[in-house]
């Protein structure tokens, strides 16, 4: 890495930093900011990461930075969770040779003050390769979560399937969710979706599942429960599953629900 008086510090006049937090980035060691891990997966070959950053209410913050190359053939899974700590990143930088394929399942959930953030930029140099990417933010208070997703298709990629989907729950009316979906396609053979929707909790189920006997606060808290478990579903690991929805859940502790 080069020296930190070599390292530009980024700003939220930076594209990729546009909702970061401003406070954070401008006092964080530079190198932390410039940090970033890899991994390469073989062809043919599956790797999976599987985290829960559940800092306390004290860390100032976190930011983690991955680039991945996935080998032909070769499949990627990240399963990340945002909770607690006043600002949290996870950033994933992916490049896809043929027929490989990159799995994101993402949960930012907090209250008070807090900001969390995925950032993903999806490479499809090769033809033929997949990518499926399903983000879930659950916030109260002031707390953000935002979400900024990036694919890009080379020229020769063709029969590219790229998806990235981004749904937001906001259960107070202080919160804020942010989405910036991206496309960048050269490629004409290729399917490519995004979505994104923020929103309230739905009254109307909670209402006739209370109906049918189960409490108020118990139909809510299923809901939820639904709702992030989205960001979950390509989990092959029930053990693994089940780990990181009773840990996103643990953060809804002693909010109104």
């Amino acid at each position: 890495m080069p020296e930190a008086a070599e390292l530009e510090r980024p700003t939220i006049r930076d594209e990729a930093w546009r909702y970061a937090d401003s406070d954070f980035i401008a006092s964080a060691d530079v190198a932390l900011l410039n940090d970033w891990r890899t991994i390469s997966v073989p062809a043919g070959e599956t790797v999976r990461e599987v985290q829960s950053h559940l800092t306390d209410d004290g860390a100032s913050g976190m930011v983690d930075r991955l680039r991945v190359h996935v080998g032909a053939g070769g499949r990627f899974e990240a399963f990340v969770t945002l909770g607690g700590g006043k600002y949290q990143r996870a950033e994933i930088e992916v490049t896809l040779e043929e027929g490989a394929h990159f799995e994101f399942g993402g949960v930012t959930v907090g209250g008070g003050d807090r900001r969390q953030e995925f950032v993903t930029r999806t490479i499809h140099a090769h033809p033929n390769a997949t990518s499926n990417q399903v983000v879930r933010a659950v916030h109260w208070g002031q707390a953000t979560g935002n979400y900024l997703g990036r694919i890009e298709v080379a020229r020769d990629a063709q029969k590219t399937d790229a998806a990235q989907n981004f749904r937001a729950l906001l259960l107070e009316k202080g919160a804020t969710a942010n989405a910036k979906p991206e496309l960048e396609i050269f490629a004409d053979d290729v399917l490519c979706a995004h979505g994104a929707a923020i929103g309230q909790l739905d009254e109307q189920a909670a209402y006739y599942m209370a109906a049918r006997g189960i409490p108020p606060h118990l139909a809510k808290k299923l809901l939820v429960q639904a709702f992030i478990g989205d960001a979950f579903v390509a989990l092959s690991d029930a053990a693994d599953r089940e780990m990181m929805l009773e840990r996103a859940l643990e953060q809804l502790e002693g909010t109104a629900l």
